[in-house]
């Protein structure tokens, strides 16, 4: 039997967060470098030499336990019990299955009966130019015609991607090298946090306040010299608030000081009920813009466009040619419909409007209850709670599914995320009445109602 030392082990955990050392134990594992039927060192001992807590090794090994990666044995010590574990995006992989007869409120996702139909816009489609082609196109010409007069800034290039996260995936991978610093807008996308951490790359949290990242955050970030700075430029789609124009403008300002690369994810798109906006005209060489179609015309369409200077995309769509060389021309041809479609426009601002009422009438009622909780729209609302865990608790003993604000940061935030996209106005009032138990603190419960 082989017993991993301490120092060694330690040697090749160089991410100190509870998923970085999860997900570096795991890599180690899969790897060979920690074989099957290895003994680990004790967490104490390895904790120790680390100079981290005890409690966040023992959150990653907790992981990595449920994984069925590594396996306890009381007193006899933790094991290696699997080596062939695949790299998997463990906060997206977590969210776990959930009663039928649970409400899930897990995902902020449309309304499936909001959605405009396809069909016109599929025929059209499969008429496509060059259909059934294997010349390698960055972009449908039909599609960026469309695009071009509705794009935020005048951007040099444009590449078709197969959705936002492809997108994002892509331009990473292509122009981020693994262990680089990257500073990453807080809350984010669990996608995002799981993209950056299986790349290996080092996330420097920039922390957020009602209008967006905040300047002095991201100018302390910056000192210590990212790669790229990735933020969502129109509205949070963690927390559903809007960056205005001024914030904007003053993150150019903070911007313009360093040579980052800057990642616009505007993965709301069109339902945000906001004007698109972003620093490509203020700082066109550095700037890629990232919009997804999934949230207003369907996730299956599997859309996105991305934007930035013939540099920046040429590199991309080179990294792109190890894979899928060209998004579905029937794809970006149907979305080019879709976008010049009237009857579509009309259906998609109702939609976006429908969210937003859904969400802000949530939110008025939590007001009426005590807890501050500011309009928004798109299709998610960020509860402030006392503890993660007990309102997680309090609202499953109450049949309500939900996301702690940790799957959208570095650690605990003091927010559970809900979805409200599927809301029913209906169960407003007592969805509220739920929230604000689950917000309250746990010994507050005994006098509550």
């Amino acid at each position: 039997m082989t017993t991993i030392d301490a120092e060694d082990l330690a040697a090749h955990l160089t991410d100190r967060t509870t998923q970085g050392l999860a997900r570096d134990t795991a890599r180690l594992v899969r790897t060979g470098v920690l074989p099957v039927g290895a003994r680990l060192p004790s967490l104490r001992d390895l904790a120790f030499v680390m100079g981290i807590s005890p409690s966040t090794l023992s959150e990653a090994w907790k992981e990595l336990r449920r994984l069925r990666v590594l396996t306890g044995r009381g007193r006899n010590g933790t094991y290696v019990s699997a080596s062939n574990l695949s790299p998997r995006p463990l906060r997206v992989s977590a969210q776990g299955h959930f009663s039928p007869s649970a409400r899930n409120l897990t995902l902020a996702v449309p309304d499936l009966s909001l959605l405009p139909p396809l069909d016109a816009a599929l025929v059209h489609g499969a008429r496509s130019e060059q259909l059934n082609s294997y010349e390698r196109v960055r972009i449908l010409p039909e599609l960026e015609r469309v695009l071009r007069p509705q794009w935020p800034f005048q951007s040099a290039a444009m590449l078709a991607t197969n959705g936002g996260y492809n997108a994002v995936y892509l331009t990473l991978h292509a122009l981020v090298h693994p262990g680089s610093a990257v500073a990453l807008e807080m809350p984010t996308s669990m996608r995002l946090l799981d993209i950056l951490e299986d790349l290996g790359a080092r996330i420097l949290p920039v922390e957020s306040d009602l209008s967006g990242p905040k300047p002095e955050a991201l100018q302390a970030a910056l000192a210590q010299k990212p790669v790229a700075f990735i933020f969502q430029p129109v509205i949070s789609s963690v927390t559903g608030q809007y960056l205005p124009a001024q914030r904007l403008s003053e993150l150019g300002r903070v911007l313009e000081r360093s040579e980052t690369l800057i990642i616009e994810d505007d993965g709301v798109g069109d339902i945000a009920m906001a004007p698109s906006h972003s620093l490509g005209d203020r700082l066109p060489d550095r700037v890629i813009h990232i919009r997804s179609f999934s949230k207003s015309f369907g996730p299956d369409l599997r859309m996105a466009v991305l934007s930035a200077s013939e540099d920046l995309v040429d590199r991309v769509q080179s990294f792109r040619a190890f894979s899928a060389g060209w998004t579905s021309r029937i794809l970006q041809s149907a979305v080019a419909w879709l976008l010049s479609d009237d009857t579509t426009r009309a259906d998609v601002r109702s939609a976006g409007e429908t969210y937003r009422d859904r969400r802000n009438a949530l939110a008025r009622a939590l007001r009426d209850r005590g807890i501050d909780v500011p309009d928004g729209a798109g299709l998610s609302l960020y509860l402030p709670v006392h503890s993660e865990t007990f309102a997680l608790i309090t609202l499953a003993a109450h049949g309500i599914s939900a996301l702690p604000g940790e799957s959208f940061s570095l650690g605990p935030t003091g927010h559970v995320r809900l979805g409200t996209g599927r809301l029913d106005l209906a169960e407003i009032s007592e969805l509220a009445d739920i929230a604000s138990l689950a917000a309250a603190e746990p010994f507050e419960i005994g006098t509550a109602h």
